[in-house]
């Protein structure tokens, strides 16, 4: 799984030991390649890296369109480009499909221990670097390679698969209708700040086997720890205080959830381990889910091509994930990869140490593979919007779930859904790893609580699962959660609903 948050775990104020603040620590490393007897006489890259007038891709110029400028960097430069990162510190900008894929593929070649970087033997790094929180090395499998990584990983992937995906859509329908019914009666929300931006971590809290009153809090810490306000490190110290005392919990009273099975998986995470993949894994997965969420709940009212397709039959909810991973992923790059010696990748001379970035948004739209960018993509999944090869996103089957089955129920509770403002007022705030849709306003016939509803409320029984190790039983909601609020006065009551197009639609595709 990539690191795509800031978080101020990651340059704490005494840096643990291998992290570049204390100097190269080259103890248990492959060292093929690491570079360590000082920096090259011509250069950290003397065949590109070191050339003048290279693109900066950090500032407002550049979080202005990048899109534009991975076009221009791929009109001047080809597959791979020199670019400019925070400090003006070089790296490489990977920007086609197959370039990328190779990058991602090949971990002799390029490794995921930032430690290898040039720019940090060099000293060039600052401790308060705004790349320091994304790329400075952590005791995590996603700077791990080797059998470090495959211990490390083996128990992130496995404990996740054992969620069963029904499961997690029982979990989803739940805080669906919570969310509708907070907002419904008003005929008016914003799906980023009032659906997309709680959903995935009200769902992960239960993954991970937190009480589901944790929930609301961990949705604002999350928040407030992502948008890097003045109060994220108390955010995140909330987030490590809450995961640690559910690991103290779940180490006399074990269950069927994320904390328990790293804890007690063979492979023999330390406590350490535990909790700061448990971190990862839940705020990765809250932050990529929230974008997917919120760019294909956009992207289906405000297309035609989508509305007519849905209403058509043609197109259904994970077709328009497929084409949302392609036009608009979570993440726009990744840093990165570090070369472990001197090769070659997409015409350039790569020198060991050198970074590489993963250009996620650029190679999407690589014109070898996309020559059409309008033709439509339903059930392609050969995007990078989850990587590829060891590092590939472990959790991506749980996020698509919570994404799909979020919308899903989300169009059938409000089959009336439509946009509130004209496309041209939505906006987007960016940054060099990423973009955010920061308002999506939508209206709809008021809702309230206790009207039908197109699908079977939830109930607190068991939910399904069994041999995989699913979630055996779906706590109730919190008292108060499914009252129904008093009936307005003078309020005349509302026919039942017919079922929607929306519901007869995709009938078949729920589980």
């Amino acid at each position: 799984m990539t690191t795509p948050f800031a978080d101020d775990d990651a340059t704490p104020a005494s840096p643990p030991p291998g992290c570049p603040a204390h100097g190269l620590d080259t103890a248990g490393l492959d060292t093929a390649g690491l570079g360590t007897a000082g920096p090259d006489p011509v250069g950290s890259s003397g065949l590109g890296l070191d050339a003048p007038g290279l693109r900066r891709i950090y500032g407002p110029e550049a979080e202005a369109d990048p899109a534009g400028l991975y076009e221009k960097l791929r009109a001047e430069h080809g597959e791979v480009a020199p670019v400019l990162l925070h400090g003006d510190l070089p790296a490489w900008l990977v920007l086609g499909h197959s370039a990328n894929l190779t990058a991602l593929r090949t971990p002799s070649r390029f490794s995921r221990d930032s430690r290898r970087w040039t720019a940090f033997q060099e000293g060039r790094v600052t401790p308060d670097s705004p790349l320091m929180p994304v790329i400075a090395w952590q005791p995590l499998c996603v700077f791990a390679d080797g059998e470090e990584h495959r211990r490390l990983r083996g128990a992130v992937t496995e404990s996740l698969n054992r969620f069963d995906r029904r499961g997690i859509r029982r979990y989803v329908t739940r805080f669906t209708d919570q969310l509708v019914r907070d907002f419904g009666p008003s005929g008016r929300a914003d799906l980023v700040s009032q659906f997309a931006e709680h959903l995935p971590m009200l769902v992960m809290t239960q993954l991970v086997g937190m009480p589901e009153e944790y929930g609301p809090r961990l949705v604002d810490a999350a928040r407030d720890l992502m948008k890097g306000t003045e109060t994220a490190i108390a955010s995140n110290d909330y987030v490590v205080a809450s995961l640690r005392r559910m690991m103290e919990r779940k180490r006399t009273s074990p269950g069927t959830d994320l904390v328990s099975w790293l804890m007690e998986h063979q492979a023999g995470l330390t406590d350490d381990e535990v909790l700061e993949h448990l971190r990862v894994v839940l705020l990765a997965a809250n932050e990529t889910t929230v974008n997917l969420i919120a760019d294909t709940l956009k992207m289906i009212l405000t297309d035609e091509r989508f509305r007519a397709h849905l209403s058509g039959g043609h197109m259904t909810v994970p077709d328009a994930l497929d084409q949302v991973l392609w036009d608009s992923a979570p993440m726009s790059l990744v840093a990165g990869r570090w070369a472990t010696g001197d090769t070659e990748l997409g015409g350039q001379q790569i020198r060991a140490g050198d970074m590489l970035l993963i250009g996620i948004a650029a190679g999407n739209v690589d014109p070898v593979v996309r020559p059409d960018l309008s033709k439509p993509l339903y059930g392609n999944r050969s995007h990078l919007a989850f990587g590829s090869g060891p590092h590939e996103c472990p959790g991506q089957d749980i996020g698509r779930a919570i994404a799909e089955a979020g919308i899903d129920i989300l169009l059938t509770r409000l089959p009336d859904l439509q946009l509130a403002v004209p496309e041209s007022e939505l906006t987007w705030t960016s940054a060099w790893i990423s973009k955010h849709l920061v308002e999506l306003p939508v209206s709809f016939g008021p809702r309230f609580p206790g009207e039908d509803d197109t699908l079977p409320q939830q109930a607190t029984g068991a939910a399904p699962g069994g041999a995989d190790g699913a979630p055996a039983a779906v706590p109730a909601p919190p008292p108060g959660a499914t009252a129904s609020a008093p009936e307005p006065a003078g309020r005349v009551a509302l026919p039942r609903r017919r079922r929607s197009w929306w519901s007869r639609l995709t009938a078949p595709f729920r589980r």
